[in-house]
């Protein structure tokens, strides 16, 4: 699947999907409105100035009035400290209500995301998911903090300016707005082309952020395979397509504000020239056309700045768009069980279980076993026969198409999901860790787990004595995916991490595959430790773990060939006897 990001244009006038954000706005209804408050009051103040000290000259500075001339100054100094306060209130209300709504955004999507069937992640880049939950979200944050709430004030104070210049003289103000119709024209031939450009570099923060987060969590394949050049090429040009669309939005911004301030200058000159005539002719006083001069700069300054606000909105819809396709991932495991799995036995049977990670290519075909509490099951079989797949349905990973999957006689689906699974221990051949203490990698954060318990776990799989031999013991913080420990110190962790709940099913996914020689007896006496007492299911090349199981099936492209004890199987003579010649007997003829 290509990490190539295809960009959607939007619209600023989508009417669904601008419910849908502000549905999350609700929770703030009264800072809103206090906000559209402001922001109303920020459109009358806008010519109230000017209209002052257009007074002000005409009634008080010609006539010669000191005390009227006082009066004024106080009062033009009174409205420019009202006008600061409002101001101030209008940006800081519009930024907070943004930071705090984008907050609980963030929260759903990320909320949502952990529901997410594996299928979901199988098929989409975690580095796009990243921007989705970062980058998209916080372009959002400007529809509130510099777009809709910015917009409307400009388009208020355009209106009220425009009602009182028409007011104080509609000839001046046909001069003055004689270059508006070029401003419009420019300003939009601006707003399309920033449009794409902007469009293009989110698509290329996307395509970054996808390939550097596979390429760094991938970074010793690369260099395994001499790749290095070649990566740096495919950067390079990924890199390039963000600098050209960068650049794009440089050149756009470096044409239009000088034209524009052109174009506004061009219509102060016109006002000028007429506006002085008319005061020669005494058909417009000095304050008019001062006021008049004035209110054309109050006037274009906004018009300069909506190309902006309508592409800040443009891109918040399109951010908008593309988190509310991830919040309409239908790929969620439903959490709709009403029964905790309490007291469990142990008990797991699959009852002609039909399963496809796409479409209907089924990887486990009409599969039938049943596990008793306390009994041991082994799977063998080729890669790509269907075994990890059949413990991902057990923790309802992925949701199955035909058949049930039953522990302690219910379906799975009965229960609820956090019950299921925290009485499921799983240990896979892959062992995540995180970049954090070997505590916060046991627990994973959750505070009912108590060190005692953490050190009985650990005791319990002979993990304590090489965590009692780091610098800080429990608090030692290992680096990303755990690089500093060993593959089988990494893998006893995930041992702990797995009984220090106690499971009563156990699920071993090719868990001693990778260790080291050094720690495959302290492995191999750990599960065996671990498996006493408990439901477990394995999947493993070890022999030992396959002879000591009470049964042993036998998988092949997706369904079961055979089953039953290592001894019954090799007497049979069939596919586990092939298995065993081809796979296990060099092993166990060793020396």
């Amino acid at each position: 699947m290509s990490n190539k990001e295809v960009h959607n244009s939007g619209n600023i006038f989508d009417g669904q999907i601008l419910r849908r954000i502000f549905k999350f706005v609700k929770p703030y209804t009264w800072q809103f409105y206090f906000l559209i408050f402001l922001t109303i009051a920020l459109g009358i103040l806008a010519p109230v100035r000017p209209y002052l000290i257009e007074q002000t000259i005409d009634k008080y500075i010609v006539v010669g009035d000191l005390q009227g001339l006082m009066s004024m100054t106080l009062l033009l100094i009174g409205m420019a400290v009202i006008q600061a306060l409002v101001q101030f209130s209008h940006t800081y209300l519009s930024g907070w209500l943004g930071q705090y709504v984008i907050r609980d955004i963030r929260t759903v999507l990320y909320r949502h995301i952990l529901k997410l069937q594996l299928k979901y992640y199988d098929k989409t880049p975690i580095g796009r998911l990243v921007t989705r939950t970062v980058s998209d979200v916080e372009t959002l944050s400007e529809v509130f903090t510099n777009g809709l709430a910015a917009l409307l004030s400009d388009l208020l104070q355009l209106i009220f300016i425009l009602a009182v210049m028409l007011y104080t003289d509609w000839r001046l103000t046909l001069i003055s707005l004689a270059t508006l119709p070029i401003l419009i024209f420019s300003t939009y031939i601006f707003k399309e082309k920033i449009k794409v450009a902007f469009n293009d570099v989110r698509t290329a923060v996307s395509n970054l952020n996808t390939f550097v987060q596979e390429h760094i969590t991938g970074m010793n394949i690369v260099q395994i395979f001499n790749s290095e050049r070649r990566e740096y090429g495919k950067f390079k040009d990924i890199n390039k397509e963000h600098l050209d669309a960068q650049l794009r939005t440089v050149m756009y911004y470096s044409v239009y504000y000088p034209v524009a301030e052109v174009i506004a200058a061009t219509g102060t000159g016109l006002l000028v020239w007429f506006g002085a005539r008319q005061v020669l002719q005494e058909e417009v006083t000095v304050g008019v056309l001062i006021a008049f001069i004035m209110y054309i700069s109050l006037f274009f300054r906004p018009i300069r700045m909506i190309a902006d606000r309508f592409n800040t909105l443009q891109m918040g819809i399109v951010s908008s768009d593309r988190i509310l396709k991830v919040l309409d991932t239908t790929n969620v495991i439903e959490d709709n069980g009403s029964v905790d799995l309490d007291h469990v036995k142990g008990e797991v049977k699959f009852d002609h279980v039909w399963f496809a990670y796409e479409d209907e290519k089924y990887v486990l075909k009409d599969i039938s076993f049943e596990v008793k509490a306390g009994e041991s099951i082994a799977f063998v079989g080729a890669t790509g026969a269907g075994k990890s797949s059949i413990i991902n349905l057990i923790n309802r990973f992925y949701e199955i198409q035909k058949g049930s999957v039953n522990v302690d006689g219910r379906n799975i689906k009965e229960y609820t999901l956090e019950s299921l699974r925290q009485h499921i221990g799983l240990v896979l051949q892959d062992v995540f860790l995180f970049s954090s203490s070997i505590r916060e990698n046991i627990t994973l954060g959750n505070t009912d787990i108590t060190d005692e318990q953490i050190i009985k776990a650990a005791k319990l799989v002979g993990a304590d004595t090489f965590i009692n031999r780091l610098p800080e013991g429990l608090d030692y913080v290992v680096m990303e995916r755990g690089a500093t420990l060993s593959v089988g110190q990494r893998q006893l962790i995930s041992f702990v991490r797995a009984m220090v709940y106690d499971p009563k099913i156990l699920i071993l996914d090719e868990a001693t595959s990778s260790v080291d020689s050094e720690t495959e007896e302290m492995i191999q006496n750990a599960v065996e430790r671990m498996m006493k007492g408990r439901t477990s299911i394995a999947i493993a090349h070890r022999l030992a773990t396959i002879k000591n199981a009470d049964k042993i099936i036998v998988m092949d492209k997706g369904e079961i060939k055979e089953a039953g004890t290592h001894d019954e199987l090799l007497a049979e003579g069939g596919y586990y006897a092939n298995l065993y010649e081809i796979q296990y007997k060099e092993a166990v003829e060793k020396p």
